[in-house]
């Protein structure tokens, strides 16, 4: 049989999707080809998601490793390349706890609920042109409401454990997520009215100059939030080890634990993928039509280096700090880089409502300025002064001691 998909079916652009659809096709009828298909993307998505995550456990243990003077993983395989593997063996061997009192169905939910916005997310990111498992007309808005599941799956985590240490490190999840969400969905609107579109592709096409130089703010918010979001030093406090032991999933073990793990290290690069097509022009570079897959992963890659890089140099803010950063610093910032690319656009764009490369220049340089000047000011604003304890003596206990 020879199946062929009909140009307007959604996945008809998907050239991956065509490709397996059409070959399954001369073997079975279209409408079991059609599900084979559609189950072959999931398999290759699902085991792409936790390959690379297993991959980016085993670089940043060894980046980590380096910038703190000592070695890393380096006893199973070359340079230590199997200590993925033997990690998910001992996971996998090890017997799988749940606490007495916990709510059994909510506690066995949660590592799905975990890993499922990771992967429901990378469905839509396109690693070269015509890639995507699904080219949504939505795309940005499917990103940010898939992964506010995250916030839902912390509170489960913490609340279906019955644990207090579980218990803290959820609410300070949950907290961290909500404060962080408004400021990151805000710096995204900048880039959906500079590209016209809410879809992933149509952003990536709009970036004649990279929206990274058009929108170092929204950028920069965008990827202070997503640090946040992804429980990343410095702002790891839902599992902050001194005081919380393993914060909302510290009752977790054997698979469960880790699929947590896959899903917390497979955010990381799913985060990244999101910024490499938000900002940094997704697969775009020299001869991209053949080398589009590569220019895309070698972004991702520096993006994920400058996550490891972060968590190995910066320490652990304080709760307080960590809030105060996100109301008073990158929630102002948002907004005036919003205000300011909605009047640039307004000014700017042409009759048909599109924006020249020079338009992106103009924009570039306006945007730098403000970014710059903002960052002084409300850096300057809520810089927190700190004062040397006072020394208590005797005269200072007598004059506590006469009030």
């Amino acid at each position: 049989m020879n199946c062929v998909l009909g140009s307007d079916n959604i996945l008809n652009d998907t050239v991956l999707y065509r490709v397996i659809y059409e070959a399954v096709g001369n073997v079975l009828p279209c409408g079991l080809s059609y599900v084979v298909a559609g189950l072959a993307m999931m398999m290759i998505l699902v085991n792409g998601v936790l390959v690379g995550a297993g991959l980016f456990s085993w670089v940043e243990r060894r980046l980590i490793g380096r910038f703190h003077n000592r070695i890393g993983p380096n006893r199973w395989g070359p340079f230590g390349l199997l200590q993925p593997m033997a990690d998910l063996v001992k996971l996998l061997t090890k017997e799988d706890l749940t606490p007495k009192s916990a709510d059994r169905l909510l506690f066995a939910i949660v590592p799905v609920a975990m890993l499922a916005p990771v992967i429901l997310t990378m469905a839509v990111v396109p690693f070269a042109k015509d890639t995507a498992l699904a080219n949504l007309n939505v795309g940005v808005l499917y990103i940010l409401a898939v992964t506010s599941i995250t916030s839902v799956a912390i509170f489960m985590a913490g609340w279906a454990s019955d644990n207090r240490y579980a218990m803290f490190g959820a609410s300070r999840g949950v907290a961290v997520l909500i404060s962080y969400e408004v400021p990151v969905v805000m710096s995204l609107l900048g880039v959906v009215l500079l590209a016209g579109s809410m879809s992933l592709d149509d952003v990536v096409s709009a970036q004649n100059v990279p929206f990274l130089l058009v929108q170092p703010m929204a950028f920069f918010v965008f990827l202070a939030g997503i640090s946040a979001e992804l429980n990343r030093t410095p702002f790891d406090l839902a599992e902050a080890e001194s005081e919380l032991i393993a914060g909302f999933h510290t009752e977790y073990s054997g698979v469960k634990f880790a699929l947590i793990q896959a899903a917390e290290f497979g955010a990381v690069l799913t985060s990244s993928a999101v910024i490499v097509t938000l900002f940094l022009s997704g697969w775009s570079g020299p001869f991209s039509e053949y080398f589009g897959w590569a220019w895309f992963l070698l972004k991702i890659g520096v993006l994920a280096f400058m996550f490891s890089w972060v968590r190995a140099t910066l320490p652990r803010l304080r709760i307080d700090q960590l809030l105060a950063f996100a109301w008073k610093f990158l929630l102002p910032l948002s907004i005036i880089n919003l205000f300011a690319t909605a009047l640039e656009v307004y000014f700017l764009r042409d009759d048909a409502g599109t924006l020249a490369t020079s338009d992106l220049w103009v924009m570039a340089g306006i945007n730098f300025g403000v970014a710059f000047a903002c960052l002084i000011i409300f850096g300057t604003l809520i810089k927190e002064k700190v004062r040397p304890a006072r020394l208590i003596t005797g005269d200072t206990l007598s004059a506590v001691e006469a009030d």
